[in-house]
């Protein structure tokens, strides 16, 4: 298959398994604290992918293994957390929408540590995704005083994470197969991570029957929603840009709203337009 036929497909199989991960994230939190479900989604990724890609670790170089752990660090153990702690407060919906400021963020970083050159229109795709994004948040904290969006801010601190993750791996890992970056990542995080869960009380906890039916829901978010999904996007930066890679945020909250609307999530007609211009902003950023 084409390479670039199958980015396409990547890209739409990514958007489904990642928009589907914020309804589990929110299933997954109950009875459980947001670190214990960071914790254990990346436990579940990490004692997957060392079961399938352990022999793959074999062709890291010393070197490469300081660009792994950064990798591993924003792409994976800050938002894990961050994503956990703001789905306490504000709904799945909202969460995915602002993570779709993650290709503005990419281009932002790219532009000012990683040698990248600003567009025109590219730095109009970033004011009007700050203000789709202002509008988005300040809508919700009215029409929504009972969640906190402040927390929103964790949201845009991780996609912020993500976009420092593949400008990371397109330049320091792009001759690296995806399977090797992914279980490298994920052996870099599964000792504090273990370390975290068994600190945060969740072995206390493990018999009641809320937690075990969350644990399912974390499972399933470990191993495709994290692990799995992990690979195909290290392969999406390798057949693309950072941009385009991280465009797969603007498909994730359409999955995510659909997950949100069965789950009696609503957007406020305003919240509607915030979104909008949040995704105008993103499509000018990303256009050649």
């Amino acid at each position: 298959m084409e390479s670039k036929q199958l980015k396409w497909i990547l890209l739409t199989v990514l958007s489904l398994i990642w928009g589907s991960s914020f309804i589990l994230i929110k299933k997954g939190l109950i009875g459980l604290t947001p670190i214990q479900l960071g914790s254990l989604r990346i436990v579940f990724a990490g004692l997957f992918l060392l079961l399938i890609g352990f022999k793959s670790l074999k062709i890291i170089s010393l070197h490469q293994w300081k660009f792994i752990a950064l990798t591993a660090l924003f792409g994976t153990f800050i938002p894990a957390y961050l994503f956990a702690i703001a789905q306490t407060e504000i709904d799945s919906s909202v969460s995915s929408i602002l993570n779709s400021l993650t290709p503005l963020n990419t281009l932002v970083l790219g532009s000012l540590a990683f040698g990248l050159h600003f567009r025109r229109n590219q730095i109009f795709g970033v004011i009007i995704g700050l203000i789709g994004s202002a509008l988005l948040i300040l809508n919700g904290a009215m029409n929504h005083p009972e969640q906190n969006y402040y927390y929103a801010l964790l949201v845009i601190i991780a996609s912020i994470c993500y976009a420092m993750n593949v400008n990371l791996a397109k330049k320091h890992l792009s001759g690296m197969a995806p399977l090797s970056i992914t279980t490298g990542n994920f052996l870099v995080l599964l000792l504090p991570a273990s370390l975290i869960l068994y600190c945060s009380g969740f072995f206390n906890i493990i018999a009641v029957p809320a937690v075990q039916q969350s644990l399912l829901y974390i499972v399933i978010l470990g191993i495709i929603g994290t692990g799995i999904a992990n690979i195909i996007f290290f392969k999406l930066i390798q057949l693309s840009s950072p941009v385009f890679a991280t465009s797969v945020t603007y498909l994730i909250p359409i999955v995510a709203f659909f997950w949100g609307l069965l789950d009696n999530e609503v957007l406020t007609p305003i919240q509607f337009v915030g979104a909008f211009i949040i995704l105008i902003g993103v499509y000018l950023s990303a256009k050649k």
